[in-house]
């Protein structure tokens, strides 16, 4: 019961708030716009440069904050503390009667969008650039409140949950947590219009049918189990389209839709039915963007283009029902799919198909991977970030260099290209290291055993080689695949010493 007053009391209290029109026709020929070209160069500008890759710290926000607040234009307040007492912030902007909340990082490890959020609070406070017009659009017409890091404690570890183990994603109903409590007091005295509920999502979703990861996934949250369309969720799917919209013009192909199935503990679910026309924005996976700084550009586009819209209401020119045309994720990517591999015995004999990915392990503010077989069997509707077709190459066992070098430093990179490509796959080192990380193609390890990956076994290790008559052709370390004749330092590989 007491749950009920609760909800209650959020819907009213939000639904109690000047609306926006859902019927209000305009002539948007007039309307603000910005094309890609303006977008990007306004995004290099104004790219907050002290975060620069996904694991920052609540000290790296901390400070921001700190230096946001001494400019004045900005209001920058602590409006509440997480369970280890770490700070939690708001940034307001704007003087307009369209209110919008933007949240970020409710779970830790979904850093991309809070990066965006402080490049956009840049631009904010930016001028000499032609675009004091557009801020000053944006500060008559709206109120912007952006929480750019709700969970701070899994932040400081990189963790999905708070420190009491909870997804505040699925804290709405209860609010259980003091971080998810927060964010319903803040949602109950703002009484925003629109809201941004911004994510990551894993980077192993494609676009239906393509090998094309899913870049940007967005969603207009389901506020019931029937997925009813109303004014607000309406609203919510035209900002989408015209989200969509410019996103084809950089990601031609390479957008799709969020799961919409209605989560009754959610919180864009439940924005959604407390009257506010809510965006769901997931930023998925780019190859060559490991560190998310290309998506990180996107969201900074999108969010800033659907601000402008909305101050102008533009985004009603767009037709709701193209919202449907965008598929949904597809969950058939992979880092390596390796097609036709020769990996039986003489006895009985395979070819097959296989399927690895690399899974991060955080060390501070860096990380290293552990490759595993996924998959075995036939992936023709599989696809890899890599893919190759081994047909005509067999499995081939890595060796282990039988001299000990006394550390890394020993074993620069091009001498480890040498080693693979006489079919050494491990080396022995006498030392460590302080942090064990190193970006050298190999497996290095101590005076610990170490075994090369004898067969190829689900969930198994992935250190072997491919080969055929005329030698060996291709290795894959720890997930990697390398091709040995045209072997590369620019790649990045991202190992620990074992």
């Amino acid at each position: 019961m007491k749950r009920t007053f609760v909800i209650i009391g959020i819907i009213a209290c939000l639904q109690s708030c000047t609306p926006v029109s859902h019927n209000e026709k305009s002539d948007y020929t007039d309307a603000m716009t910005l094309d890609t070209a303006q977008l990007i160069t306004l995004h290099e500008k104004y790219k907050e440069p002290a975060l620069y890759h996904r694991r920052f710290k609540h000290q790296d926000i901390d400070s921001l904050v700190q230096t946001h607040r001494t400019k004045g234009i900005v209001r920058a307040e602590e409006i509440g503390k997480s369970v280890e007492g770490r700070a939690i912030y708001k940034l307001t902007y704007g003087e307009g009667r369209k209110k919008v909340m933007l949240w970020s990082q409710m779970h830790g490890d979904e850093p991309t969008a809070t990066m965006a959020l402080f490049d956009i609070v840049n631009f904010l406070e930016g001028g000499g650039d032609g675009m004091d017009s557009l801020r000053l659009l944006l500060k008559q017409h709206l109120q912007l409140h952006v929480i750019p890091m709700l969970n701070p404690d899994g932040a400081e570890r990189y963790t999905r949950r708070n420190a009491q183990q909870i997804d505040l994603n699925r804290d709405a109903r209860d609010g259980q947590t003091v971080e998810g409590a927060l964010l319903k007091r803040v949602a109950k005295q703002i009484k925003p219009n629109y809201g941004f509920n911004l994510h990551d999502q894993n980077i192993y979703y494609n676009v239906p049918g393509t090998k094309n990861p899913v870049t940007i996934s967005l969603l207009a949250p389901a506020y019931n189990y029937e997925r009813e369309i109303n004014d607000v969720r309406r609203e919510a799917m035209q900002i989408i389209v015209g989200m969509n919209t410019l996103l084809q013009r950089y990601i031609p192909n390479a957008v799709a839709k969020y799961d919409d199935t209605h989560t009754p503990r959610g919180f864009g679910d439940n924005f959604q039915g407390w009257g506010a026309s809510t965006v769901l924005i997931e930023s998925g996976g780019k190859k060559g963007d490991p560190e998310k700084q290309e998506i990180r550009k996107l969201n900074f586009a999108i969010i800033l283009n659907a601000l402008l819209e909305i101050a102008q209401e533009s985004y009603k020119r767009y037709d709701h029902t193209d919202y449907d045309k965008i598929p949904f994720n597809a969950s058939q990517l992979h880092d390596v799919v390796i097609r036709n591999v020769r990996a039986g015995n003489d006895s009985i004999p395979l070819k097959t198909d296989v399927a690895i990915r690399r899974g991060e392990v955080t060390v501070d503010r860096d990380y290293f991977v552990r490759g595993r077989v996924e998959d075995i069997g036939d992936l023709d509707e599989s696809f890899g970030y890599d893919e190759l077709d081994a047909e005509g190459l067999f499995f081939v066992t890595g060796k282990t260099y039988p001299q000990t070098f006394e550390s890394i430093e020993q074993i620069p990179t091009a001498r480890a290209f040498e080693l693979l490509k006489e079919g050494f796959i491990a080396v022995r080192v006498q030392a460590r290291g302080q942090e064990r990380l190193h970006n050298l193609p190999l497996v290095v390890f101590t005076q610990q055993h170490f075994a090369a990956t004898q067969q190829l076994a689900l969930g198994g290790t992935t250190n072997f080689f491919l080969g055929n008559s005329q030698g060996l052709q291709y290795a894959i370390v720890n997930g990697y695949l390398i091709n040995l004749n045209s072997v590369s330092s620019k790649n990045l590989y991202k190992n620990r010493v074992n």
